[in-house]
């Protein structure tokens, strides 16, 4: 059998450990993200074999031509990278599957979704799903990972000391984002990387990869609005209204219809209501909290540079709400939790919600500053709206947490709060 192909200089992913559970669960797993997050990277990292498809013409050619014996050709596990090239290779992967139950065989890569009929219909029962995002400050190094999630779901006590970062150099992780080409370049060269990066969403990859009719100036619009919402529950009422101030303003079935795009680009990334209780239809009435990607594609879209960012605190405060979503959500990645947003009935909302499968839960408030006043308010906050769940039908939450940026200690007030700053996070 031969080595795997992880490719040097790989750096671990904390998605790793979800992939390897899948790949002995399933025959077939689908990593999913955004370009540029490192799908194939993480793919190669645990293959002993490979299709290009994106990249090596006469591989193409083969897997449309004589799909199941390039399929065969070759040790498992299989990567087959950016397999919507060949939606052909999909079938027979499935046939195969069926044929032979043995756990592992094919890894597949893709950065858009596809109609959910192609993949639903053919992998139900044989395929595992992974959402791969760009990386958190613990990959990238900045993050110390000693307040982790998983703990504070077991109701660990949480003490650390964490590296301190002031204004400027939060706007430069925010500018730069967690993508893995733009380790070790400028915050300036990142958001020049990221500028070209929508312009291509907005004129190549809405036609190429979607099939959606468009017009690339208006998709600009668009996601200069949802960029200026981050971390709002703007609705597509709200953003095509918003749209008016870049030019004519986009209706309502556009703003549909593009946003529908971009999520199966994996460019937006709303983070979904929660449900106190399962059988509550109210998440169907609470509009997502809008998030790109990376807040890095939000920075871009603005125009934000790390000076301008730096000065303008309720943008940085935005900015800074979402690049704790993208790290939380990755945080939990690991290990099978969930991350929602919610917004009491009687006031007050929590900025996350991390919900493990067997309801256990933690109730997160973000804040830029964390000095005690500011504190104090945000404590009383986050308390209010916990206590207006009722939790005679699910358990009380696991713990409190207030995400901070500024801060350089974590630590447990005297209410019981977890007070961390995001240089402490982790898995």
């Amino acid at each position: 059998m031969t080595d795997l192909l992880k490719p040097d200089g790989y750096v671990t992913r904390i998605a790793g450990t979800r992939l390897d559970r899948a790949l002995n669960t399933a025959p077939m797993v689908l990593i999913e993200g955004p370009k540029g997050c490192g799908k194939t990277w993480l793919g190669l990292s645990r293959s002993r074999s490979k299709m290009m498809l994106a990249e090596d013409a006469n591989a193409l050619s083969a897997a449309r031509t004589i799909t199941r014996e390039v399929l065969l050709n070759g040790d498992r596990p299989k990567l087959v990278d950016e397999w919507q090239r060949a939606p052909e290779v999909w079938d027979a992967a499935r046939g195969i599957s069926d044929r032979d139950a043995a756990t592992g065989k094919f890894i597949f890569t893709g950065s858009y979704s596809r109609s959910d009929a192609v993949t639903r219909h053919s992998g139900a029962g044989r395929l595992m799903r992974i959402r791969l995002r760009p990386m958190s400050l613990h990959e990238l190094g900045h993050a110390t990972g000693q307040v982790s999630v998983a703990g504070l779901l077991a109701g660990e006590p949480a003490a650390a000391i964490a590296p301190q970062i002031d204004a400027r150099h939060l706007a430069e992780l925010i500018c730069r984002g967690g993508w893995p080409r733009h380790v070790g370049l400028a915050a300036e060269a990142g958001q020049d990387l990221l500028v070209a990066y929508l312009e291509e969403t907005a004129r190549v990859d809405f036609p190429a990869e979607t099939g959606t009719s468009h017009n690339p100036m208006k998709v600009r619009r668009l996601l200069r609005s949802l960029a200026r919402h981050v971390s709002t529950t703007a609705s597509q009422a709200s953003l095509a209204r918003d749209t008016a101030g870049d030019g004519a303003r986009l209706n309502h079935q556009t703003v549909s219809r593009y946003l529908d795009a971009l999520e199966r680009l994996f460019v937006l990334d709303d983070l979904p209501a929660w449900s106190p209780h399962m059988t509550s239809n109210r998440p169907a009435r609470q509009s997502p909290k809008r998030h790109l990607a990376d807040p890095s594609l939000a920075a871009a879209a603005l125009g934000a540079g790390p000076d301008r960012l730096a000065r303008d605190m309720r943008s940085l405060g935005l900015l800074f709400e979402s690049l704790v979503v993208r790290d939380l959500r990755v945080y939990c990645e690991a290990g099978d939790i969930a991350v929602f947003h919610h917004q009491a009935q009687r006031g007050g909302e929590l900025d996350a919600v991390l919900e493990a499968r067997d309801g256990r839960w933690v109730a997160v408030a973000v804040k830029l500053g964390g000095n005690e006043q500011m504190l104090d308010q945000t404590a009383a906050k986050l308390l209010a709206a916990t206590r207006s769940i009722d939790i005679s039908r699910r358990l009380p939450p696991a713990a409190h947490l207030i995400v901070t940026a500024f801060g350089t200690a974590a630590y447990q007030r005297p209410d019981g709060i977890t007070v961390a700053p995001v240089t402490a996070l982790g898995p």
